[in-house]
């Protein structure tokens, strides 16, 4: 026998070992033992081997392994660790109950906490918060609030003072993409700002991806704010909520079935306008939501939710003005377990933001908004232990309300008007992997093909070459074009199609068990565009459409980062730069009028923006005190050139700062127990000002002051910054009292820092001059507010 027929003879012999050596699938759920809700992203992990799994959005977890005898560890925050022992010789069904970490449990409960299943993980640029962190961040009137909480992050900023919506890594509010139950939610603030619409009390799980975003979504090119409502107590019936100043909330809970079907049920509301009419004000400004959801296990296999959210902001001035405008989304979503592989969860989606407003004194009534109705099918197959394959498709229909113009009475001046309805289909296919190469470096690559197809409506404007921006190189500006003519489609034709490819790439290297290097790039396609011109959104902007004029935003993204444990986990340090462009980034020409315009692209040039920057979050995990330092160093800028020589372009063509720039971000957090019943809480921030557009002069024509301006965003406001504290205060020495009460005392903007949200001028009436004017929406806000649990 030569040496070849030896050495296949060797290999034959070593495979068949390999193939013959048994593998088995261990599976489950992992809940809260007390409410069987459901837990995201706990660790699973696989002592002998030291591998491991995280469970899903649905607390679903499954990871194969050869045959054997095993000690799993199951971890997760704020819940005591357990140790359970499987003898792993067939597939087995293992349903995994954590305790709170303040109740005792029957199993081993250890205290090492396993950071390295994260320092292996791919994923970065991602932070998450759990609702108990949040609810411990001094916000303004006292109220716990997500939006509020994640501006403390690195990368991500306020919109302004008395603001909606947030930047992330120098991107616009209307860059991020906002799920509720994977419903889009189109504004994320009431009354303008001072809350978010999301009641923490009904909120389980939220993650923000800045960067290196998963093929599953779409849609946006700046970050995805991820939020999972809770499933319900499917075990017994629990009420909590709490009374503030300005506003109240209430959540019921409880079984539909016990151990089967649970159900959701949470309302706020603000009253301040309540105590208006006793000081002679006829004003009104409040806001109310609900939240709703049911759930329901139909067997071993198969789930069944049904979750909503309705929500409505009113403000009025006496009989003169009536504004109201909300979201409403409603999903429908059935988990299918296909075998202790493959994972599937089928969602049915229909979202709606309205806005509407009255003006008596003319007769006058505006609506406007956008609807859009989903469908996803997103499935999880764990092939490996090294190996998972996430794949799905989604499709969603737009409907495009830009605004209708009603008389309110037959004695009305104003005459009906409707601006054209605009409709699209934007559909997307995604894989996605994730996959350990070896013990230090793990990868995840996926792709997600993207189309946006922009409807048939009822009418079109036609340009001369297509053109409807023209350049008056007389006056040297930016002019509307006359459109040449109308077309008019079927609501099947197709106007105009994209089609975009969108990979997606992440790499983590493991350096050592305490530190690990990563790396990501990805691209993402924007179809839908927030048409205002303000530096944040208001009720009164919107939404359009990409289309023969506007053209998708397109972004990339490359970061870098480096990530390391101190202490037995007690410290965290995170490292991250970044790098990233965006193309087709709508700009508006000077003098742009953007409400009521039913020819929205005779005021719109597409243009490029850019963003760079350093991140750093460190944190204190463990012990009395409990907290991170966040800053951001960064720069965004923004550039429209002139589409041909003789064009100036915006700004003259040169880059200028976007409204969201801000140098400078530094915000430290921290929380201190004194003892059991004692906790103080507080968060100190600073941000460079926010860019801004001052006169440099002005001329005298006919007797009127004129002003001219200097460049876009060359001046900024002044820097921003305050302290707020909290006290939060629990009477109760025993948890398992069934009334479980707190009492939270709060000062905002403690040593009471006038804030400029603004700075106009004017011309002083009585000396002639020009003069500034500031206008600070916060001084010092105490609170107070009482919160229960039974």
């Amino acid at each position: 026998m030569n040496r070849l027929q030896c050495f296949i003879i060797l290999l034959c012999s070593l495979t068949t070992g390999l193939l013959a050596q048994e593998k088995h699938t261990l599976s489950g759920t992992v809940s809260d033992i007390l409410s069987n809700e459901t837990l995201i992203s706990a660790n699973i992990i696989v002592e002998n081997l030291q591998i491991g799994t995280t469970t899903n959005e649905y607390g679903f977890y499954s990871i194969t392994l050869p045959k054997g005898l095993y000690e799993i560890q199951i971890t997760y925050i704020g819940f005591q660790t357990i140790i359970k022992t499987v003898d792993l010789n067939s597939n087995i069904n293992l349903d995994i109950r954590l305790s709170e970490s303040s109740l005792n449990l029957e199993e081993v409960v250890i205290e090492t906490n396993v950071e390295t299943l994260n320092l292996r993980n791919p994923q970065m640029s991602i932070n998450a918060l759990s609702i108990k962190t949040i609810k411990q961040i001094p916000v303004v009137l006292g109220e716990a609030d997500i939006i509020k909480s994640i501006t403390l992050l690195p990368g991500v900023t306020n919109a302004g003072e008395g603001a909606s919506g947030f930047n992330v890594r120098g991107g616009a509010a209307d860059q991020n993409l906002i799920l509720l139950d994977e419903a889009t939610i189109f504004n994320s603030s009431h009354l303008f700002g001072l809350f978010s619409v999301f009641n923490p009390d009904a909120i389980k799980d939220i993650k923000l991806y800045k960067g290196g975003i998963p093929a599953k979504y779409g849609g946006r090119v700046s970050s995805v704010l991820d939020i999972y409502q809770k499933e319900g107590n499917s075990k017994e019936f629990h009420f909590n909520g709490g009374i503030g100043l300005v506003s109240s909330r209430l959540l019921a809970e409880g079984p539909i079935k016990k151990e089967k079907g649970a159900f959701l049920l949470g309302g706020r509301s603000s009253y301040i306008h309540l105590l208006l009419p006793v000081f002679d004000i006829d004003n009104k400004a409040y806001f109310y939501d609900l939240n709703t959801k049911l759930s329901y296990r139909l067997n071993k296999n198969n789930n069944i939710y049904l979750s909503g959210y309705f929500g409505r902001d009113v403000f009025e001035i006496a009989d003169s003005f009536e504004n109201t405008y909300g979201n409403s989304v409603l999903n429908f979503r059935w988990n299918h377990l296909f075998s202790d592989k493959l994972f599937s969860n089928l969602s049915l989606i229909y979202s709606d933001y309205d806005y509407n407003l009255k003006l008596n004194f003319v007769d006058f009534y505006w609506n406007s908004g956008i609807k859009n109705f989903n469908i996803k099918y997103d499935l999880k197959h764990y092939l490996s232990t090294t190996l998972k394959w996430f794949y799905g498709l989604n499709s969603v229909y737009y409907k495009f309300n830009p605004g209708k113009i009603e008389p309110t009475s037959s004695s009305s001046g104003i005459n009906p008007f409707k601006l054209t309805d605009k409709y699209a289909l934007e559909n997307a296919v995604y894989v996605d992997l994730e996959h350990q190469l070896s013990n230090k470096v793990a990868i995840s690559y996926g792709i997600r093909l993207s189309s946006f197809l922009r409807l048939g409506q009822n009418a079109l404007n036609i340009y001369n070459e297509n053109n409807p921006v023209v350049f008056n190189e007389d006056l040297q500006i930016y002019e509307k074009a006359d459109p040449i003519g109308v077309n008019a489609y079927k609501r099947s034709d197709i106007i105009t199609s994209f089609f975009n490819f969108e990979p997606r790439f992440s790499i983590a290297y493991q350096i050592n068990n305490y530190s690990s290097l990563k790396g990501s790039y990805n691209r993402m396609s924007q179809y839908l565009h927030l048409l205002s011109n303000t530096s944040s959104p208001t009720p009164l902007d919107v939404w359009a459409p990409s289309g023969d004029y506007i053209k998708p935003q397109l972004l990339d993204q490359f970061a870098i980062g480096y990530f390391r444990t101190f202490k037995d986990e007690k410290y965290t340090l995170e490292l991250e730069s970044f790098y990233k462009t965006i193309k087709n980034r709508i700009d508006f020409i000077d003098g742009a009028d953007l409400i009521a315009n039913n020819a929205i692209e005779q005021v719109i040039l597409n243009g490029e923006a850019r963003a760079y920057g350093l991140e750093v979050l460190f944190k204190k995990n463990e012990g009395k005190l409990k907290g991170w330092l966040a800053y951001t160093l960064s720069k965004s800028e923004q550039q429209t050139k002139g589409r041909s020589p003789i064009e100036s372009g915006i700004n003259n063509g040169q880059w200028y700062r976007t409204p969201y720039d801000k140098t400078h971000d530094v915000s430290i957090t921290g929380s201190y127990s004194i003892h059991k019943k004692w906790t103080i809480n507080a968060n100190l921030v600073f941000q460079t000002g926010q860019p801004s557009t001052f006169p440099n002069g002005q001329y005298h024509y006919n007797g009127i002051s004129i002003p001219t301006y200097e460049a876009r965003n060359s001046s900024r406001l002044p820097n921003y910054h305050r302290l707020d504290i909290s006290g939060i205060y629990n009477p109760n020495k025993s948890t398992s009292k069934p009334w479980q009460t707190e009492w939270v005392f709060s000062i905002y903007n403690l040593y009471n820092r006038k804030n400029a949200a603004s700075i106009t001028f004017r011309e002083n009436r009585n000396s002639g001059t020009n003069e500034a004017i500031r206008l600070a929406i916060f001084g010092i806000i105490p609170s107070i507010s009482y919160n229960f649990k039974f």
